[in-house]
């Protein structure tokens, strides 16, 4: 199943999309998405409604596919060739930082680049979606934790994040630095998550083009880990690092991101994504 919201922000509406792609409606049946509708008993009661049952509807502005995130926690350098080309090492146990869950937007949303900025690249990424709470979570049912998963776009400064000290987290959460959807894809229709193509390009030249195969840490370990340190909560956004091709990983010049330039991103079953970036601007953030 694909649930998706749309409209203006503060004005969402749930919907989900039929076996011909097609926008059905979901407000007569709930309010929005959120926390509580990713829970296991929810998801299968949506499941069992029959789509044509429900009105065809355009959709507006693509929003983030849930409502109510509480965490946005971010992996790094979590696929071996990523670190080699970022010139790190290989990390022992997952790099943990967190995304501000202010920067979340849906997947077509403009990236406005921050103040100041130099240096804002890519990253296309696995996002997990949990569905249920995990605290201490053994590897082997870190996965029933799981309520689906989506495409998220990691928008990073590489100045904020590299050179203004040791926390990441500054070049991770500028506004619109966290595209997500198109759609929430629930885990019984993605199957094994570490057998996902993924890929982005910037202005038609494809920069990335990688596989959930080769992640160091898979979801299963890394929904395990984080549960060792903190209560995972419906409704908060893994998300799991990206593979080679970034912007700042370009020999023998980095390349980064600059007003106009336009993000093509996708993941097997999961959906694209696609993004304009403009200069600073505070009216397109809250569009």
């Amino acid at each position: 199943m694909k649930l998706l919201r749309h409209g203006k922000k503060g004005h969402e509406k749930p919907a989900l999309l039929d076996a011909q792609g097609r926008a059905r409606d979901l407000s007569s049946l709930i309010g929005d998405i959120t926390p509580t509708t990713l829970a296991p008993a929810s998801l299968a009661a949506l499941a069992s409604i029959d789509p044509a049952r429900l009105p065809v509807i355009e959709p507006g502005a693509l929003a983030v596919p849930w409502a109510g995130m509480g965490k946005f926690i971010a992996i790094g350098l979590n696929y071996a060739d990523h670190a080699a080309e970022s010139n790190m090492p290989i990390p022992k146990e997952p790099v943990v930082f967190t995304k501000a869950t202010s920067c979340a937007v849906g997947s077509h949303h403009p990236v406005v680049l921050p103040q100041g900025s130099v240096k804002t690249d890519w990253e296309v990424e696995l996002g997990v979606v949990i569905g249920t709470r995990a605290r201490y979570v053994p590897e082997a049912d870190a996965l029933k934790h799981v309520a689906g998963y989506c495409v998220v776009n990691d928008v990073s400064e590489r100045e904020f994040q590299l050179e203004r000290g040791s926390q990441w987290d500054k070049g991770k959460g500028c506004d619109t630095f966290g595209p997500i959807g198109p759609w929430l894809v629930t885990a019984d229709e993605v199957g094994d998550p570490q057998n996902l193509a993924m890929w982005l390009e910037v202005n038609g030249h494809r920069y990335q083009n990688g596989s959930t195969k080769t992640m160091i840490f898979g979801v299963a370990t890394l929904v395990s880990y984080l549960s060792r340190f903190m209560t995972l909560e419906p409704g908060d956004c893994i998300t799991t690092g990206t593979p080679p091709g970034v912007g700042m990983g370009i020999k023998p010049a980095p390349v980064f991101l600059k007003p106009g330039d336009v993000m093509r991103l996708g993941i097997d079953k999961l959906g694209e994504q696609r993004q304009v970036v403009h200069a600073w601007n505070p009216e397109l953030i809250d569009s």
